[in-house]
């Protein structure tokens, strides 16, 4: 069974430590190069459909926690405050506050919406010891978040738009079979009693799933405390399943922050829909792990290529290939003849994509011989195409 916490240690993806704590895994160098890549190319495609990054801070005033809400409805969930020349601070459980501040720092127009804001951002949970493990359930969280402010006539587009968005980010990174539920509220005091701003959300995520003519199952219990939300669900090897990517409507933050825009008809409260493209990194890293087994598509692989001389004649040739590989943007390593036969260490580097072999006609061409991971050979390719392949969008 292919269980990340095995793999990922196997890979040199990441470690634990019990001096660092439980649920805060450290990232290892091939888990940093993994996590660098996946970050790159959901910045990029968030880019070309209209997002504008920002970055804010992991503490905030307990005062922000509790004007969003989160205070009342989510403590149980949050660090401890930590006391600062008589002022509370705690850890953030989610980014949505510190967007709701971005979007008020100054007078918005119906001209300047949608505005899309996205952020790769630290979060973090008091989750319990006992539903700890490896990277899919952790305390400090590197969260791919985003918000989108608009008018409430256009939510349900840019609803859509952001699970359009998912499923494009799965198909390229290879996310595995996915469920599509509708979470929605509970009983108790964990959720906002306002049953009126709940069925405005719940109507408006029913009607885009079945414009998409999308199959989803429904979960009461599962929704956020301010509003329910369209989760896709993931399942690991063992058949537990979690959450990975989300689509939410707010109606609750944008008046507790009374955000508003100018419109010809006078002041109106935007809809703040909240949406995370591939969720955590940690639980990303996690599922692509296991689903993968290890052989990562190439753009997404922590090493891309493996310069592989046949012998110590060709090692001044070699390292030049590999300071040509650099500089194209590959990720690439020298495995020189000491560290064995060139079986040996095609054999020690069976996952990486691109193998290039230096012999005696190479070395004399400036060139290599690309093996590919599955045992196939592609000849004299130059290092430029490699490159190009390589990266997350082609063309």
């Amino acid at each position: 069974m292919n269980d990340h916490r095995r793999l990922g240690r196997e890979l040199g993806i990441f470690d634990t430590d019990p001096l660092i704590g439980s649920g805060l895994p450290y990232w290892l160098p091939a888990g940093a190069a993994l996590r660098k890549a996946v970050e790159d190319y959901v910045h990029e495609l968030e880019r070309r459909n209209g997002y504008r990054h920002v970055n804010s801070p992991v503490l905030g005033k307990r005062e922000l926690y509790e004007r969003s809400g989160h205070w009342a409805h989510y403590a149980e969930d949050m660090f401890p405050p930590m006391n600062v020349g008589g002022e509370e601070f705690v850890l953030r459980p989610s980014l949505c506050p510190h967007h709701a501040i971005v979007y008020r720092s100054h007078q918005r127009s119906h001209r300047d919406l949608p505005l899309r804001l996205a952020e790769l951002g630290g979060m973090y949970r008091s989750e319990p010891s006992g539903v700890l493990g490896g990277l899919s359930r952790v305390r400090a969280i590197q969260l791919n978040d985003g918000h989108v402010f608009c008018p409430p006539e256009h939510a349900a587009a840019e609803v859509s738009a952001a699970l359009d968005l998912i499923g494009q980010a799965h198909a390229r990174l290879g996310v595995g079979a996915v469920r599509y539920r509708l979470s929605l509220r509970g009983e108790g005091g964990k959720y906002v009693d306002d049953p009126a701003m709940w069925a405005r959300s719940e109507a408006l995520l029913r009607e885009v799933l079945a414009g998409r003519g999308q199959d989803y199952d429904e979960e009461p219990g599962e929704g956020a405390f301010y509003g329910p939300k369209i989760d896709i669900q993931i399942t690991d090897p063992a058949g537990r399943e979690s959450t990975l990517s989300t689509v939410q409507v707010d109606l609750y933050q944008p008046a507790r922050f009374d955000l508003t825009y100018v419109s010809p008809e006078g002041p109106r409260r935007p809809v703040m829909v909240h949406r995370s493209v591939v969720g955590g990194l940690e639980r990303l890293a996690a599922h692509l792990i296991e689903v993968h087994a290890g052989a990562f598509p190439a753009w997404l692989a922590p090493v891309q290529a493996v310069v592989l001389p046949l012998s110590d004649a060709e090692l001044p040739a070699a390292a030049e290939l590999l300071r040509r590989c650099l500089a194209a943007g590959l990720r690439a390593e020298l495995a020189p003849a000491d560290r064995g036969s060139l079986g040996a260490r095609i054999r020690a580097h069976r996952l990486v994509p691109y193998q290039l072999v230096v012999g005696p006609r190479e070395a004399a061409a400036g060139g290599a011989s690309v093996r590919l991971r599955d045992g196939g050979q592609a000849g004299d390719v130059p290092v430029e195409r490699l490159a190009a392949e390589a990266r997350p969008f082609v063309g």
